[in-house]
């Protein structure tokens, strides 16, 4: 038995799969309208709260900084306390920050609030791992994860929509008050709609390795910040800062690889980290992620927008045309991915998302040279069903699948790392490529080309590196 469980009468029947789908459903939920919900508020918060666009942007910085480094940890000391408990202290802590962010009278107070709600960084790992325990068939969790993830991804663009109806009705506050109430909605449901478990040993939890990884990922996070211009003008060159952090971040890591093979009980065992079910799978993420990001969520909105060698659209129109297809496209097909999955694997539907990901970014340099809404919209539509749809659910669920029973939590936090890391390079290396080249993003056809094409070859690299993840059969991570 490769999982503690409480006892429950009828675990797997219908009723309780349900309860516990659709408590899981309103704890991505809560997290993700902390992630996105937001952004429609950024212009009246720097009003009302009497500051400059770049402290606010700062707050959005400190919150995704922050829920990258609780998913680093905090899946595995639910391995080890209780997941259920965990997860509801990470909803509270998110509703506590929603309320102190709602009721901030300045920027200062307003970063405190985005900490604690950054503490819902690792809800969609620690929920599928949840899942995972509850539901022991891989066919049938597959499935089931890919609607969660697929939500997920969904609900983006559509919660921006609404989050800009609270701040014309409300102000920015009451955007803050409704994230809330969704955190206390999912504690309420997570209470009575999961049941406790843990890893199977549970011994004590290597703090140690724990504050030199998150320190590690914390200097390189802010040393992406840092060269993207995050934290404003703090006496040093932007590259400088980038570099001190840099090297902090790889001093730490080195003494977290020492501390990890010299304690009884590490937080990721070495030989793990030496294994193909980590490394391959933490490359791949990363390649795709800064492959694709930047280009979904910069490169292709800008080119609608830009009216001298794109469409000129409004923001408005921009967004319906690209960002909400491309989620919607995401949450329809995201069950359709899981049942293929069920079917054929995790690993091959994954490559098979890399492949037809990789025909789409083709087509955004074909929006480039011949510039159509239709286009666009086509463009925006396809990578949603191949990479939101399928690939991003793919790699979630691999790090779950290929996750060892003694340590379920350690591969889903570092994944769920590289995702963050990845989205912070796309925007660095995607636009930096086209500088290099004496253009840039919006500076000429061949700015947009130059970026479009390097998240090209990053996500090639990606689908052969995807050839290194192992199945999950090979791995011998069966809960049960």
């Amino acid at each position: 038995m490769g999982e503690n469980t409480v006892p429950q009468k009828s675990s797997d029947n219908v009723g309780s799969i349900v309860a516990l789908m659709v408590a899981l459903l309103v704890a991505i939920f809560a997290f993700q309208l902390n992630a996105s919900m937001l952004s429609p508020a950024l212009v009246t918060m720097q009003a009302q709260l009497h500051t400059t666009a770049s402290s606010i942007a700062l707050t959005q910085t400190i919150f995704f900084t922050a829920a990258a480094l609780f998913a680093l940890f905090l899946p595995r000391l639910a391995d080890l306390i209780g997941r259920k408990k965990v997860l509801i202290g990470m909803l509270t802590l998110t509703m506590i920050g929603c309320l102190i962010s709602g009721f901030a009278t300045n920027v200062g107070i307003l970063m405190i609030g985005r900490i604690l709600q950054g503490a819902a960084g690792p809800v969609v790992p620690l929920c599928l791992i949840i899942l995972h325990v509850k539901v022991r068939d891989e066919k049938r969790y597959a499935k089931l994860m890919a609607i969660l993830t697929s939500i997920n991804g969904g609900i983006a663009g559509v919660d921006a929509l609404a989050g800009g109806w609270l701040v014309s009705h409300g102000g920015f506050r009451s955007v803050f008050f409704v994230m809330g109430i969704t955190a206390a909605l999912a504690i309420l449901l997570v209470s009575f709609g999961t049941q406790e478990s843990t890893a199977k040993d549970t011994p004590k939890m290597d703090w140690t390795g724990v504050i030199l990884l998150v320190v590690a990922m914390g200097a390189l996070l802010s040393a992406v910040n840092a060269l993207q211009g995050s934290f404003g003008n703090l006496g040093l060159p932007n590259w400088l800062l980038a570099s001190i952090l840099a090297l902090l971040g790889l001093i730490c890591f080195v003494g977290f690889w020492q501390v990890e093979k010299r304690v009884n009980h590490p937080m990721v065992p070495i030989h793990y980290l030496k294994q193909r079910r980590t490394w391959g799978l933490l490359i791949t993420t990363l390649l795709t992620m800064t492959g694709v990001f930047a280009i979904m969520n910069g490169i292709i909105p800008a080119l609608g927008q830009d009216g001298k060698f794109g469409l000129g659209l409004g923001a408005d129109m921009v967004s319906l045309v690209t960002l909400t297809p491309y989620a919607l496209a995401g949450l329809f097909f995201g069950p359709v991915s899981g049942f293929l999955a069920a079917r054929f694997g995790f690993a091959k539907v994954l490559r098979v998302g890399l492949l037809t990901t990789i025909i789409g970014i083709v087509l955004a340099v074909a929006g480039v040279l011949q510039p159509s809404i239709w286009l666009l919209l086509l463009v925006s539509t396809f990578i949603g069903i191949t990479y939101a749809g399928i690939t991003n659910i793919m790699l979630n669920g691999l790090g779950i699948v290929l996750s060892p029973e003694d340590n379920p939590g350690y591969l889903p936090g570092l994944n769920a790392g590289m995702f963050n890391l990845g989205a912070g390079l796309s925007f660095i290396i995607l636009y930096a490529v086209p500088t290099v080249l004496h253009t840039s993003v919006g500076g000429s056809s061949s700015g947009y080309i130059s970026g479009i094409v390097t998240g090209l070859i990053l996500v090639i690299i990606a689908f052969f590196t995807s050839f290194l993840i192992p199945d999950s059969k090979d791995c011998k991570i069966n809960l049960e």
